[in-house]
């Protein structure tokens, strides 16, 4: 059985289910040069999510269905940022953030330990310069950095709110406290929290997710990206932001596909009542607030649960929602750091990061998935539901599934053009024609599609569309 297979069958028994003999997960030959095997897991998150949409498709008309899914593609899908063209020169977004610094990287330390820096949005990487005392140039922060202990600094840059992290090994992170705690659980977590009566899925519409409401309080890639999987099964979502907020345009654009997108100002009490009357109409709450954020505000997961019954509240962080990390902001790249998935990579030449964004697109996908099998209980059981992800989890769980050989390396092969271009649709959008990847799964009843192109942040208003 390949290592896609197993992946698969090990969340099938999250979902509660047999493996079905409908998926079909085509291994073909690797196109990551990576010991870990992120196509393999990212096709059977992707296969997984599809085979609730099955699911839920035959409960509502009682038609079954086929899925398939290739390795290769769900590779391609790991680094779909990077896969845009954009037609229209005069509304294409700017490629990087206005205002980020550019230090970010691994930098060596004094005790011969090396750290990730991660610049963040510019407010946060103003933070971690404040720490070091330097300028934002690479050859000032390495200095500055070799004046620090490896632990000491990453402590300093945590309590500053800022983002960096030690390069770990396994075995390191693995018995460390937030280690420990994240090897206990699962790479998603569905977990009923209230009771409600059961709601059967809508009978009318076209797809599995049709007269589903999602709501995405997310940014970046991981948390955009559930949403954007939920809606290329039907699901209307609305993407939920700030002017005040940063962001950075072409992850707006990856991920912005199927998706309405307003402002809300939750500072205000105008602007929480708005969303809680969003909240209300709705039937996922994803979010990625720093643990404790939403809280504060009245929106935690207690409080939706008590003011929309049935609410599934889908909950995305860096390190993990339990543990003393778990207030922590981080980024992909960190979690490749701690985990160990860094150490590995790199080898004897030193650290170096997997050649695509996999725990955070793969994290995305988990997000769905869990969001998938809570809104298939809640309209067998009833309930409300608690779904939490992290990319550390998912980097753990990736490792678990093993490590390539050096044969493996010498087989990838990269993507050629052409092969790009298999995968791609191109869409009307709110920033011109843009070529872009599709959905990557084949299902045989209902293709996996987007029903509206992306638009710029704050295109509507906060009301949901009939």
């Amino acid at each position: 059985m390949s290592i896609a297979d197993l992946a698969f069958e090990e969340l099938m028994r999250i979902a509660g289910r047999q493996p079905p003999d409908f998926v079909e997960i085509k291994d073909e030959t690797p196109a990551l040069r990576t010991r870990f095997y992120a196509g393999e897991g990212a096709a059977a998150v992707i296969a997984a999510g599809a085979t609730m949409a099955a699911d839920i498709w035959e409960t509502r008309t009682g038609q079954s269905q086929t899925v398939h899914v290739g390795t290769r593609e769900a590779s391609a899908s790991l680094g779909s940022m990077i896969h845009q063209t954009f037609h229209n020169d005069d509304l294409a977004p700017a490629s990087s953030l206005s205002g980020r610094h550019t230090f970010g990287g691994f930098y060596a330390t004094r005790d011969d330990r090396h750290v990730f820096l991660h610049q963040s949005f510019p407010e946060s990487g103003q933070r971690l310069l404040n720490v070091l005392g330097c300028d934002d140039d690479p050859g000032s922060v390495a200095s500055a950095v070799r004046r620090w202990d490896a632990q000491d600094l990453e402590d300093a840059i945590a309590n500053a709110r800022a983002c960096a992290g030690i390069v770990r090994t396994p075995e390191e992170w693995d018995s460390s406290e937030q280690g420990r705690i994240l090897n206990g659980l699962p790479c998603v977590e569905v977990v009923k929290i209230a009771d409600s009566s059961p709601e059967p899925f809508p009978k009318a519409g076209d797809m599995p997710l049709s007269g589903i409401r999602v709501l995405d309080l997310t940014r970046v890639l991981a948390g955009p990206t559930c949403a954007r999987t939920l809606a290329q099964y039907g699901a209307d979502a609305m993407r939920i932001g700030s002017e005040n907020l940063p962001s950075v345009s072409r992850f707006v654009t990856d991920t912005g596909h199927g998706k309405l997108s307003a402002f809300i100002d939750l500072k205000t009490e105008v602007g929480k009542e708005c969303l809680r009357t969003l909240i209300v109409q709705s039937d996922v709450f994803s979010q990625g607030y720093r643990t404790g954020a939403l809280e504060r505000l009245g929106l935690g997961v207690a409080d939706l649960s008590r003011l929309r019954p049935g609410i599934i509240y889908t909950s995305i962080n860096c390190y993990g929602h339990e543990g003393p990390w778990r207030h922590r902001a981080g980024w992909e790249q960190l979690a490749q750091t701690v985990s160990g998935m860094a150490h590995i990579q790199g080898g004897k030449e030193g650290p170096q990061l997997i050649p695509a964004a996999v725990t955070d697109y793969t994290t995305g996908f988990l997000a769905a998935f869990g969001s998938l099998v809570a809104l298939k209980r809640r309209a067998l059981y009833g309930g409300s539901y608690l779904v939490r992800v992290s990319l550390s989890q998912t980097g753990m769980w990736l490792r678990s599934l093993g490590l390539a050989g050096d044969e493996v390396l010498d087989t990838a092969e990269a993507f050629a053009d052409e092969e790009i271009k298999s995968f791609s649709i191109t869409s009307d959008t709110g920033f011109g024609p843009i070529t872009h990847l599709r959905p990557p799964v084949h299902l045989s009843a209902t293709p996996a599609r987007w029903k509206r192109g992306v638009v710029p942040l704050g295109t509507h208003q906060p009301v949901w569309l009939d």
